[in-house]
């Protein structure tokens, strides 16, 4: 089910999302439903708040491999997220968000980082993330926070109309540098 996605000016997106103590069924739809929320939205990540729950939840979807052509695509369904580890090593990148339309901005982020969290089935997991995956993890993760990305960044400027139709018409270009909306 595609859901509403709450802009920039929802107190939710302010708040710090709540642990999820139960991983049940719901959790579990929830989860399918932002993932096929961000699809429809052209994103390659989503936290729950926002579509409006304050629970400790990302959706991502991400080329397992950037550099092999014709790599699959992997989907990383987390339960309370935890970054335990960041790399020294930073990278600036423009970034945007499902919640700020036509806005983007200049970010600077851990170039490499470790997380910690639960499955969908509620197993321990470890993951570490490096190039985009790690910045995509990082700006979900914030999001639970109640940090959004226009919070970090520099340079921060207005999508024009021909950036807009260039994402919508290539959303499944791994290669796109302009894709930048997680």
């Amino acid at each position: 089910m595609i859901l509403d996605i709450v802009q920039l000016g929802d107190p939710i997106l302010r708040r710090k999302a709540h642990k999820i103590s139960k991983v049940d069924n719901e959790i579990r739809i929830l989860a399918n439903d932002m993932l096929e929320t961000m699809r429809d939205s052209f994103g390659v990540g989503l936290a729950a708040p926002q579509i409006g729950e304050s629970i400790r939840l990302i959706v991502v979807e991400n080329y397992e491999d950037e550099a092999t052509e014709g790599a699959e695509k992997k989907v990383y369904k987390l339960i309370n997220p935890e970054i335990v580890w960041r790399s020294e090593e930073t990278v600036i990148a423009e970034e945007g968000c499902l919640s700020i339309k036509g806005l983007v901005g200049q970010v600077e982020r851990a170039k490499s980082i470790r997380i910690k969290a639960l499955s969908i089935y509620g197993r321990p997991i470890n993951l570490s993330a490096s190039g985009w995956l790690a910045r995509i993890f990082q700006h979900e993760i914030d999001h639970l926070d109640g940090i959004c990305y226009v919070d970090r960044a520099t340079e921060v400027r207005q999508i024009n109309q021909e950036e807009t139709e260039d994402e919508e018409a290539a959303p499944s270009d791994k290669n796109n540098e302009s894709k930048t909306t997680v």
